[in-house]
């Protein structure tokens, strides 16, 4: 990443004032030197890409990157931030779209880009133990040798990291069919800030012993402790898969469709998406991706997955023929091979690499009742007008999450004004969340309280007060401080 492609300072562009942290010394960087000799990074250009997010929005002046190997290593790491008062941002494969993952001021950035080893994985339960640093990609061709996936996947699974999906709670394409984050998580390990280990870390189905303190870690993002290890429950690979790509002319109709698609499909369905003509244009104009339909006002993948192919097709035919005869499909094709599977499934999820090519990108990642998800969009577009390059709107329907993203030359004032808060009046008047799997971060902290009531927030800081008594837990993050 070039220094020319950098946004402006986060505490600049934000207005944010730095919080009393003791600043880093050269004895400090000795000291960490000898608690992980050759893994301590202070060279500026190594640094860049890590003080920078994803979608180059924000950006942090950290002057050292720690890279621990163990659990122990991260132990040693944060009793001392905490006896020295050193704000620490933990970071895994910085994919993350809120601007959670990097420093806001000169915070220590902890990686653990090399706690990836796996630990255990049985083969008779389907539960994988492994270091908070694997790649969510890596994970998945692991357990497909044995017969086994990751029940998450994402469009980031190449370079996000395990841990970093659990502290974001992320929620990803295989929602619909495996369930939320928070429900195939069996144990975890975190270092809490003072240096203790909570280990949870257990492969059992069942533990009905106390507090469920693993879930208080799970879409934490790193202001409560720095998940190091992680069990979790895996399902069996499905022995046949398919995909149809659908189009149609008005939202009404996607509606109809996923309605046929549980329905009809059941048990075979396992990911529901849709997408506007808008983010079409935009992966073919900025990726040269080809659409293999003519073109419509929105689209719908649909996937199947189950162990008998022969029956899992002829109930896909058979809603396809449905669809058609019932006049709410205008178009569409079937993908049973595995590159044709994976060109379609490329429209949905390289979108946001797309947007990332067309200018600044406002990001907003809702969950609200799935009749509404499009009509958000509508009115954003409207509401804007000229002032955008594009308004796009896609997402899942299976469990009601839009991704609404806004492209314009640059960063605008006046443009994040008339957004802002607009997208999130009306998504708490029609009973929606702010954020539905990409977390608070440091974008949306002070938005909380669109979601969440003054009760459960201060509930919120009281734990945090709790754990991290003196505040050195990625900061600036994801809740508010207490007045």
């Amino acid at each position: 990443m070039s220094q020319a492609t950098d946004p402006p300072l986060t505490e600049l562009r934000y207005n944010v004032k730095r919080l009393p942290f003791a600043d880093v010394t050269e004895e400090d960087v000795r000291h960490f030197q000898n608690i992980i000799p050759g893994r301590v990074i202070t060279d500026e250009s190594d640094l860049r890409p890590h003080n920078v997010d994803w979608l180059r929005t924000v950006k942090g002046h950290s002057k050292v990157l720690l890279k621990p190997r163990t659990t122990q290593e991260v132990v040693k790491i944060l009793k001392y931030c905490n006896e020295r008062c050193l704000a620490v941002t933990p970071q895994g494969g910085n994919t993350g779209l809120v601007g959670g993952s990097v420093p806001v001021f000169d915070e220590i950035i902890v990686s653990t880009a090399l706690m990836d080893r796996v630990i255990k994985f049985d083969e008779i339960s389907g539960a994988l133990v492994c270091q908070a640093g694997c790649i969510l990609e890596s994970l998945n061709e692991y357990l497909e040798e044995r017969g086994y996936i990751m029940p998450l996947d994402l469009g980031a699974k190449g370079s996000c990291h395990i841990g970093g999906n659990l502290a974001t709670n992320a929620g990803g394409l295989r929602l619909l069919r495996y369930g939320p984050l928070r429900g195939t998580v069996l144990g975890l390990e975190a270092v809490l800030p003072d240096g203790s280990v909570m280990n949870c870390l257990n492969s059992l189905r069942k533990d009905n012993t106390g507090y469920d303190l693993k879930q208080l870690f799970i879409g934490s993002e790193g202001t409560l402790g720095i998940i190091t290890a992680l069990s979790i429950m895996c399902p069996r690979k499905p022995r046949a898969v398919n995909v149809a790509f659908l189009g149609c002319e008005y939202f009404s109709q996607v509606l109809q469709i996923f309605t046929m698609c549980r329905d009809q499909l059941g048990e075979i369905l396992s990911a529901c998406e849709f997408m506007d003509a808008e983010s079409m244009r935009m992966v073919q104009m900025h990726l040269n991706l080809i659409n293999p339909l003519p073109d419509n006002a929105f689209y719908v993948l649909v996937e199947t997955s189950g162990s008998y192919g022969k029956h899992d097709e002829a109930k896909l035919n058979r809603f396809l023929e449905n669809a058609v005869d019932s006049g709410l499909v205008t178009s569409g094709t079937v993908g049973t091979d595995q590159t044709k599977i994976m060109g379609i499934w490329a429209l949905r999820e390289r979108i946001t690499e797309a947007l990332a090519l067309d200018g600044y990108v406002y990001k907003y990642d809702l969950s609200m009742p799935v009749e509404k998800l499009y009509a958000l969009v509508e009115e954003t577009r409207v509401l804007l007008g000229a002032y955008a390059k594009s308004v796009v709107g896609y997402g899942h329907l299976g469990d009601g999450n839009l991704h609404l993203n806004i492209t314009a030359k640059s960063h605008s004032n006046s443009l994040q004004s008339l957004l802002e808060p607009f997208v999130y009046d009306w998504t708490a008047k029609h009973n929606g969340s702010i954020s539905a799997e990409h977390g608070l971060g440091f974008k949306k902290r002070d938005h909380i309280y669109y979601s969440k009531s003054m009760g459960a927030v201060h509930l919120m800081q009281q734990i945090k007060r709790m754990l991290d008594p003196k505040g050195i837990m990625n900061p600036y993050k994801t809740i508010p401080p207490m007045d």
